[in-house]
């Protein structure tokens, strides 16, 4: 059945954003650009739903804690990446700034590359265009299983991010194709999500420059992390559970390095991280027979390492230069 026509959007009404033109033999009107914040939905932001990898990642992923369960199947491709995210990010982005304007929103979004790698801050290379034909259709072939449910709704089977993607060619003289425009159809159950839950918060400027296992770690800490009775947005969670939640593939022991050197380097914007360690090691071993005090006793396990994420304190604007004036940032309505 074919979709009534979409009006025009009012984007004059938008005194940041320049009015969009329809190039002349064009069928769609776009969407781009993106002149508000970057924001995510929350589920989206709290659970491994991507892989935390640059190249294809060919095995499938899950989830599986307390509640709630994930299942993630790759495509002939692979499955969608945490850099691929990047896109969905960039959709539901554009999708809230509609909402805030009162704009009629649709599943459909029609936007510009250019656009696109301004916002993610990605060069504007031949490579950078080719990355992302691939990662759309990463973003539409990957399939995924939860029980999460949106806008009150709740779906049994598997769904894709994108159920179209389509990349615009226009012929130059010379017979070159050039991109004009990027055409998505986004998912029911994310659109719902974003459109009646309304769980939108925003990230930070600084989000598109961190690795993998920052950017996951960054989302956890601004979805998850809840204000304390002294005002404190803060996460305490046992290692194990951490590297579940950030969707981290490899051994323990390998998530735990990583994340002594994050920890260290301080990297992670708006958020401190602590690794807390047992003296013996969390996996201490009982001392051999004959070696010393205590032996042929079986070993006294340590607690198991935790880890602590610290909402950090923000300068008042208002308040005296050199005054050191700080109050906890609140987490945060949602948009």
């Amino acid at each position: 059945m074919s979709r009534p026509p979409r009006p025009a959007a009012p984007f004059p009404a938008r005194p940041a954003r320049a009015p969009a033109k329809t190039p002349q033999g064009e069928l769609f009107q776009l969407d781009s650009p993106l002149t508000g914040e970057v924001r995510g939905e929350r589920s989206l932001m709290a659970f491994p739903f991507f892989a935390l990898s640059k190249n294809a990642w060919m095995k499938p992923l899950a989830y599986q804690h307390a509640a709630v369960s994930i299942e993630v199947r790759p495509s002939a491709k692979g499955v969608a990446t945490i850099y691929d995210k990047e896109i969905v990010l960039y959709i539901a982005s554009l999708m809230a700034a509609k909402i805030d304007a009162g704009e009629r929103v649709e599943q459909d979004f029609v936007f510009t590359a250019h656009d696109l790698f301004s916002v993610t801050g990605s060069n504007h290379s031949a490579r950078s265009y080719a990355r992302l034909s691939e990662a759309l259709e990463r973003l539409q072939g990957t399939q995924i299983k939860t029980n999460i449910e949106a806008g009150g709704e709740g779906e049994e089977g598997f769904f894709s991010w994108l159920s179209e993607a389509r990349l615009h060619y226009a012929r130059t003289r010379s017979d070159e194709r050039r991109l004009k425009a990027v055409k998505v159809r986004l998912c029911d159950w994310l659109y719902r999500a974003i459109l009646r839950d309304g769980h939108v918060l925003d990230y930070a400027a600084t989000y598109f420059q961190l690795g993998p296992i920052e950017r996951r770690i960054y989302e956890v800490a601004r979805s998850t992390c809840e204000a304390g009775p002294d005002g404190i947005a803060r996460l305490e969670i046992d290692l194990a559970t951490f590297r579940l939640q950030i969707g981290y593939q490899n051994p323990l022991a390998n998530f735990r390095a990583a994340l002594r050197q994050i920890a260290a380097a301080d990297a992670i914007p708006d958020y401190r991280i602590e690794l807390i360690e047992g003296e013996a090691g969390e996996d201490a071993p009982a001392p051999a027979a004959g070696e010393g005090a205590g032996a042929g006793r079986r070993g006294r396990r340590a607690s198991p390492a935790r880890v602590i994420v610290t909402r950090r304190p923000v300068a008042l604007p208002d308040g005296p230069a050199g005054s050191g004036q700080i109050e906890a940032d609140p987490t945060e309505s949602d948009a």
